[in-house]
């Protein structure tokens, strides 16, 4: 019976790692809610190894191996598994009753589509200003990510590899902008497609990939990065075939000037409102539960403020902007952790989007179609530079609050 009981333990502490893995929780914290688990059952904390993609778990008797693959986020299964870890050191539920509740979490039903839909169009058009588009960019964005976004989740995901479906979405949403520029819906080329392809930027899989980076595990950290720069790579694909193609049909390649920014969406207040309004879209399409909507969003807002802050009024270029971005986002998430008892990536994840270097990668995919090698590779050296400030940021708080518990 001891022995049945000890398999019973490892296999739920098992299954709620798989959870949190599968649906964007950090290696770190899938470790710790297993051992705690584990542990208030009184089973010996050290069973577990975590990859990105897989976890074993051994006991006396009992051995499993989980492959997980890298997917898409559900931040709010996230959540009630750290909820039920913490009610159950609380001595809340018996082994059977955490069972029951675990299987309710994996069965939790998806957003509807009509929100993961509206927060795509909304962080579609919010992101365009954010980059520099005019309001009729904007709108241009809004319309060409909701078709963008639709063809992702209804005709691409569930019919082709991550890596096709990138491709042909890029290209549609590339399409799109190209279609309405010319019929004279929007002005500024380069910000309605950043707008418009950001919905597929793998935020989770990229801000992870960095978290556990900074946490030292840096197997579990790489292959996250590598699978979040096969998105970017996919969607780059889709931007040069697109531009490619249109170029032959027209005869010539559209000429853009790098990026154009709008006076009247640059002005401070207008530029926060997008952050707010952007960061707090985008939570929908991780899965944040709704009540942590605003909570995300002003993180990203803050972190945006922060940056811009720096880029406008000191000195410092916008690798060193993004630096002390990270740094206030990765503070503020830890702040909010606390205070709604909750984890800190959902803030962290959504906090650090509008950071994330994805304009460069139309830029990059531009300028290589274009025939400008360098301004193409200057580009993706500046996104390379971003994404090392991001990980500083977030290693450089982390420490802080370490040093904090310490004293």
């Amino acid at each position: 019976m001891a022995e049945d009981r000890s398999n019973e333990i490892l296999s739920l502490a098992s299954d709620a790692g798989h959870i949190l893995l599968e649906n964007g929780a950090e290696i770190s914290r899938v470790e710790e809610t297993m051992k705690r688990i584990a542990g208030h059952y009184g089973e010996d904390r050290e069973h577990f190894f975590v990859l990105s993609n897989g976890i074993f778990t051994t006991g006396r008797s009992y051995a499993n191996v989980d492959f997980i693959p890298i997917k898409g986020a559900r931040l709010d299964k996230v959540v009630e598994v750290n909820q039920l870890s913490r009610e159950i050191t609380a001595g809340k539920h018996s082994l059977e009753e955490a069972r029951a509740r675990l299987e309710e979490i994996r069965n939790m039903p998806e957003k509807p589509l009509w929100e993961r839909i509206a927060g795509a169009a909304l962080g579609s058009g919010a992101f365009c200003a954010i980059f520099g588009g005019s309001f009729m960019d904007c709108a241009a964005a809004l319309v060409a990510g909701t078709v963008t976004y639709l063809m992702l989740v209804l005709a691409c995901a569930p019919r082709m590899s991550k890596a096709l479906g990138n491709i042909c979405s890029g290209a549609v949403g590339t399409l799109l902008c190209i279609l309405f520029h010319q019929w004279g819906f929007g002005q500024s080329l380069g910000n309605m497609i950043i707008g418009t392809l950001i919905p597929l930027i793998p935020g989770v899989a990229f801000t992870n990939g960095l978290r556990d980076i900074a946490d030292e595990d840096y197997l579990a950290g790489i292959t996250r990065l590598l699978d979040a720069l096969l998105v970017f790579l996919s969607i780059a694909i889709g931007v040069c075939v697109t531009f490619l193609i249109h170029s032959y049909i027209a005869g010539g390649m559209i000429q853009l000037h790098g990026t154009l920014t709008d006076p009247v969406t640059a002005i401070f207040p207008i530029q926060l409102a997008a952050a707010l309004l952007g960061t707090a879209s985008f939570a929908v399409l991780f899965g944040v539960p709704r009540k942590y909507y605003f909570s995300a969003g002003v993180v990203g807002m803050l972190g945006w403020a922060t940056y811009l802050l720096v880029v406008r009024f000191t000195p410092l270029s916008v690798v060193g902007g993004t630096l002390v971005a990270s740094t206030i986002v990765a503070f503020v998430s830890r702040l909010f952790a606390v205070k709604l008892k909750c984890p800190g990536t959902v803030f962290l994840i959504c906090g650090d989007f509008p950071l994330i270097p994805g304009a460069g990668v139309f830029w990059s995919s531009y300028y290589v179609v274009s025939e400008h090698l360098g301004a193409s590779l200057n580009a993706g050296l500046t996104a390379v530079k971003v994404t090392i400030a991001i990980v500083l940021g977030i290693i450089i708080a982390a420490n802080v609050l370490h040093w904090k518990k310490m004293l």
